[in-house]
């Protein structure tokens, strides 16, 4: 049934066009790129004032707060992009294991979010007056971390996987 789904989705107008755009598919592509290394970086940072290894002369409230809504929109924006090339590549993906991973680990990150965000990123400024800061924001950061360096090398292993061409409905495609 999944299948099913990812070939109709991979078939529709729209991805097919998008597909074999020679333009419109690469710019997809590199933008995708481009914010996640914002957001990546943004990620990092935040995850790194956590540890106390990187920004220590700024509250952590701060680094928090002002990295907020820039990573809510990267992210946004991230998502978007990855959306659009997975469904013109649909049912090659329904056959990549690195792309079940690295949607396995966006579902746990978006764990990690609800297990975190009260305890640790909505409770920024009382950060500010804990020192050393509490081993449950290191382990948050630890985890972040770990977590989005998975989703990227994941993410990288995509493009390394041929796709099963005697599988692959849209096989013909790239028979002729």
């Amino acid at each position: 049934m999944l299948l099913s789904f990812a070939q109709f989705i991979q078939s529709t107008a729209f991805f097919t066009a998008l597909r074999g755009s020679g333009y419109v598919y690469p710019v997809i592509l590199s933008l995708h790129m481009v914010t996640i290394s914002l957001f990546g970086g943004m990620i990092l940072m935040t995850d790194m004032r956590l540890l106390g290894l990187a920004m220590r002369s700024y509250p952590v409230s701060d680094v928090i707060d002002q990295f907020r809504t820039p990573k809510r929109v990267g992210f946004v924006i991230m998502i978007t992009l990855g959306v659009l090339m997975a469904c013109c590549k649909a049912e090659e993906y329904y056959y990549n294991d690195w792309f079940r991973l690295k949607l396995a680990l966006l579902v746990v990150v978006g764990l990690h979010a609800l297990i975190f965000r009260r305890r640790v990123y909505n409770r920024a400024a009382e950060l500010d007056h804990m020192s050393p800061l509490p081993a449950g924001a290191k382990l948050a950061a630890v985890i972040s971390l770990v977590l989005w360096i998975g989703i990227a090398c994941a993410g990288r292993g995509i493009g390394y996987i041929e796709p099963p061409l005697d599988k692959i409905h849209a096989g013909l495609l790239y028979l002729h």
